[in-house]
């Protein structure tokens, strides 16, 4: 099996997983969070939702700056009601999984870098780096499914039933 099919069966497993997390989030609740050093709901939602979007990122581009030394003026306005979440999910996994369909193997072993402040802070062959990142939206989305039970609101099922979705 080529690298390339493996990533697009493992979107095709996580995007409904990832789509029913992001639409579980109570709308309006964008400024709150659970303890005074979390992330808010609204930015960890929005991040959930347009992470899928970074696989296409990672293989059209060499390099992520996250923290540039020049600030640019973000492309991305979170999403802030469910269906916008939805959406942004939607968009991102199709993006990806089109990226994937028009990239080859031999691209997925070139290196790609997460720079911060212009400074290497993860390298290494872009099929890893895009795993590590599928791997980072896991953990996310688990973070957002904890978010979602503190905030009195009902965690869908994601590799098994849960008590607010037994049906699975």
């Amino acid at each position: 099996m080529k690298l390339t099919e493996l990533f697009i069966d493992d979107l095709e497993r996580e995007r409904d997983k990832t789509r029913r997390a992001v639409e579980a989030v109570p709308d309006g609740r964008d400024d709150w969070k659970p303890h005074e050093k979390a992330m808010p709901f609204g930015r960890l939602a929005g991040l959930v939702a347009m992470m899928p979007s970074w696989i296409t990122m990672m293989i059209d581009r060499d390099e992520f700056d996250v923290a540039p030394a020049t600030p640019q003026p973000s492309q991305f306005s979170a999403p802030k009601t469910g269906a916008e979440r939805g959406k942004t999910v939607e968009d991102g996994f199709a993006g990806a999984k089109k990226a994937l369909e028009t990239t080859t193997d031999e691209h997925l072993m070139k290196p790609w870098r997460l720079k911060a402040r212009g400074q290497v802070v993860l390298e290494g062959p872009r099929h890893v780096m895009m795993r590590d990142a599928l791997m980072h939206l896991a953990h996310h989305r688990g973070q957002l499914t904890t978010y979602i039970r503190t905030a009195g609101a009902k965690v869908p099922s994601m590799y098994g039933p849960t008590a607010d979705d037994p049906a699975f």
